[in-house]
């Protein structure tokens, strides 16, 4: 099975024995930061540091005259990834041998949401969630789609991967969270991930709802989960909690949005590479699901991307949805952490990779080689010798 490697530029660039380190992990390909939300991230074998802080969300290589003018644009990265680090990264990577693959995180920009606080998600009590660009937003469409064609079609990019693109909600790795005091479900996490933006506003609208009376009804909704009251899981808690009219509706909507969003971007980023160049989206088989892994329509997503790339830490059973559209020539990637401290499992990844396999993956996606340590890498050394 194919396998790939997440690394950033900064555990390449400055570093002369990562690109042969990465290459003898056993992998053919390395999946390549080119814009990054903010992070702090240790750099356990780096000779010139251990802990690089990128400060915002950013695109690790220099932009061209497409964002003049535009309000909304890109940022460039501080000191931690300067000029064209993704460039420099990406050319010592193929030198060693490695195909290289671009990495594009979209629908998640803190300082986007702090700079233009209008674009962000704002839930049924008026909070906004500056991590979170509506996507349902005419601008923030446009920004993201064309960042997608701009980021993804890198030089000597044979393909990419795009992560968050779809609904961001509630659910954050923030600095210091502080959102677990109450456990929200499934159920309480979609309501708390609803957007009332004006355009989201109008969208419900369009589907037969009074956004004020629908806010109400998510404010009411909730009151019980604040109490402590738990809440069934799945889709059946999102209707026994919001009653079906409401969560049919809401979902319908936010749905369409984000599949015509994935629709452009793809068709944006196949309009600018090069032929046989190959697109996979990071998914969650769970349509209304929010985060980076993008909820998804399983068979729609497939009729518009060559494949997706599946969160397998926890399990392979992600897989089947999308095992079950019967298409063979999608790529059906399995993503497993290998930091252990991250709640990956290297030592288990041998049995992992064959459960995976099983239930129809055709690829593997290693997270995150910068990251895991010596141990962890030779773990995940030994399991991809015995595929």
């Amino acid at each position: 099975m194919k396998t790939s490697a997440f690394v950033y530029p900064w555990d390449v660039n400055g570093d002369p024995q990562a690109p042969g380190r990465l290459a003898a992990l056993g992998v053919e390909q390395v999946t390549l930061a080119a814009a990054y939300h903010s992070t702090r991230a240790l750099t356990p074998r780096h000779p010139r540091h251990r802990v690089v802080t990128a400060e915002h969300a950013a695109v690790l290589y220099p932009v061209d005259d497409r964002w003049e003018g535009r309000t909304l644009r890109p940022y460039p990265a501080g000191d931690w990834a300067p000029g064209d680090a993704y460039g420099e990264a990406a050319a010592a990577l193929a030198e060693a041998g490695s195909e290289v693959h671009t990495w594009v995180v979209l629908a998640h920009n803190s300082r986007l949401g702090a700079e233009h606080p209008d674009t962000s998600v704002v839930n049924a009590y008026g909070d906004r969630y500056p991590w979170a660009p509506c996507v349902a937003q005419p601008a923030t469409r446009a920004y993201l789609t064309e960042l997608a064609a701009e980021a993804a079609v890198r030089p000597g990019a044979r393909g990419t991967e795009l992560e968050s693109l779809g609904w961001y909600g509630l659910a954050h790795l923030h600095a210091h969270d502080k959102t677990a005091g109450v456990g929200l479900g499934d159920a309480g996490q979609y309501l708390m991930s609803l957007c009332f933006c004006p355009a989201c506003r109008a969208g419900y609208g369009e589907q037969g709802l009074d956004p004020e009376e629908l806010a109400r009804a998510v404010r009411s909704a909730l009151e019980p989960v604040w109490q402590g009251a738990p809440s069934d899981g799945g889709w059946a808690g999102v209707v026994k909690l919001f009653g079906e009219t409401r969560a049919d509706a809401t979902r319908a909507w936010r749905d369409h949005t984000a599949r015509t969003l994935q629709e452009a971007a793809v068709a944006a980023v196949r309009a600018a590479a090069p032929d046989g160049f190959q697109v996979l989206l990071h998914a969650d088989p769970v349509s209304y699901h929010c985060g980076a892994n993008a909820g998804v329509d399983p068979a729609h997503i497939l009729s518009v991307a060559d494949g997706v790339v599946v969160p397998c830490t926890g399990g392979s059973g992600p897989l089947t949805p999308f095992a079950e559209q019967g298409r063979p020539d999608a790529v059906l990637a399995a993503n497993f952490t290998i930091v252990s401290g991250m709640g990956g499992s290297p030592g288990t990844l041998g049995r992992d990779i064959a459960r995976a396999r099983d239930l129809g993956a055709t690829e593997l996606r290693l997270y995150h080689a910068g990251l895991a340590s010596d141990g962890d890498l030779a773990a995940a050394r030994s399991a991809l010798a015995g595929r």
